[in-house]
């Protein structure tokens, strides 16, 4: 009897080292989103910039995991975009052009299974790629595009702080000052998400940010 304790007690012993593996497995994509996301806001809106590219490397690896073990789930896919687009931009450079081209692939694969998810967020993250990127012959940058999905982003969800945000700042940069001010003021007046305050005060600061810049160049 005391060796067949002793035999459950160092089986017990090797699940518990196994602990974060075997959790991390028995996970659904539900808490697969949720760790995605938190992480990435926990970099981008709350890490020193000079440790941002090294956190999102690691954010990265993870969730290129995770999307391989949910390829079916739109809101799993769309996160590890942005991840690793949020992390393209970090690392910067041509080596960073396969990151966004792989968020451009999940992106598509994420309105192919459901244009829905996420409110409309796999259509606004890539409008924003496709104005962020620079365009051929380096990158698959391309504007026409960029407005076409910013715009059905917005369609979707046309109260929301993200699609709101992105389309002015797209306007912004074409130098379309008035549009983009009404599009981040209205960004500003975005109902708060629930469980995303990290991230709707960061994207706030932003919007002022832009605001302040717009304001200058009207003077």
């Amino acid at each position: 009897m005391n060796s067949l304790f002793r035999c459950v007690f160092r089986w017990m012993a090797a699940l518990s080292a196994a602990g974060l593996v075997a959790g991390a497995a028995w996970a659904g994509p539900a808490e697969d989103v949720a760790r995605m996301q938190q992480g990435w806001e926990q970099i981008k809106y709350a890490t020193p910039a000079s440790r941002q590219e090294a956190e999102f490397e690691r954010l990265r690896a993870e969730s290129e995991g995770l999307a391989a073990r949910n390829p079916g789930n739109a809101d799993v896919l769309i996160w590890y975009a942005i991840v690793e687009s949020t992390y393209a931009g970090a690392k910067g450079g041509i080596g960073a052009l396969k990151y966004v081209k792989n968020a451009r692939k999940s992106l598509e694969q994420a309105l192919a299974i459901n244009p829905n998810a996420l409110a409309g967020s796999a259509y606004t993250s890539l409008g924003s790629l496709y104005y962020q990127v620079p365009g051929w012959p380096i990158g698959f940058g391309d504007k026409a595009k960029a407005e076409e999905y910013l715009r059905k982003g917005l369609a979707i969800n046309p109260d929301g702080i993200d699609p709101n945000y992105f389309y002015g700042d797209y306007l912004f940069r074409k130098d379309d000052f008035t549009g983009a001010e009404r599009y981040l003021r209205k960004a500003l007046q975005a109902p708060d998400r629930p469980g995303r305050k990290l991230a709707d005060e960061g994207r706030r600061g932003e919007i002022k940010q832009l605001l302040s810049q717009i304001a200058e160049g009207k003077k």
